[in-house]
């Protein structure tokens, strides 16, 4: 099954209320079809002869152009990506804190049962957080060795650094919340002793 294929089912199966917040791997792939794979591949696919100067110009600047179309939406589409993330970062940031606040002042095993459920459910949120970072970098990544085999050109990735460094890829607060989650649970279903 291609990869495509597999990130659509995936998506609907698991997390299809945040589907449109996915990397767009399908526009990727039509905008990375757009470039000339003749022109990419070299000259050794056919004859400089049998071609005029001005015909090899043209194709050479139509092919930059799509290089740069797809440049242009990869970035567009790592923004978008990002930006949910931290968006979703920020929000479980404070929900945690409230959770902790919550847990704290517990008054009968009723609001305890319940301060347990969501800090489960919570968890569970945040695992999926996980698995759209993984699946998103998985796509990035499978998207950029099309790029380099269409083109046969190593991506210019000047930014890879700096894309490895945004808070999609960069997971350590998140694992950092979902074991705050974990310490708490530990708190609340283990008897305390003295």
């Amino acid at each position: 099954m291609k990869y495509g294929k597999r990130l659509r089912d995936e998506i609907e199966r698991t997390l299809p209320e945040w589907k449109v917040q996915f990397l767009c791997y399908k526009g990727l792939k039509n905008q990375l079809r757009m470039i000339n794979p003749r022109l990419a591949r070299g000259r050794r696919m056919y004859n400089d002869r049998s071609r005029s100067a001005t015909g090899r110009y043209l194709d050479v600047n139509n092919n930059t152009r799509e290089r740069t179309g797809f440049t242009r939406l990869l970035d567009s589409e790592l923004n978008k990506v990002n930006a949910f993330y931290f968006d979703k970062e920020e929000d479980y940031i404070i929900r945690l804190k409230e959770l902790q606040l919550r847990a704290g002042n517990l008054e009968c095993n009723a609001e305890k049962l319940q301060v347990q459920q969501d800090i489960l459910n919570f968890h569970a949120e945040m695992v999926l957080l996980l698995q759209y970072s993984v699946l998103n970098l998985t796509g990035l990544i499978k998207i950029v060795k099309k790029h380099n085999k269409r083109t046969g050109t190593s991506f210019q990735f000047s930014s890879m650094p700096r894309i490895m460094q945004q808070p999609l890829f960069s997971t350590d607060l998140l694992c950092k919340l979902m074991r705050g989650c974990e310490t708490m649970l530990d708190g609340l279903f283990l008897p305390k002793e003295p």
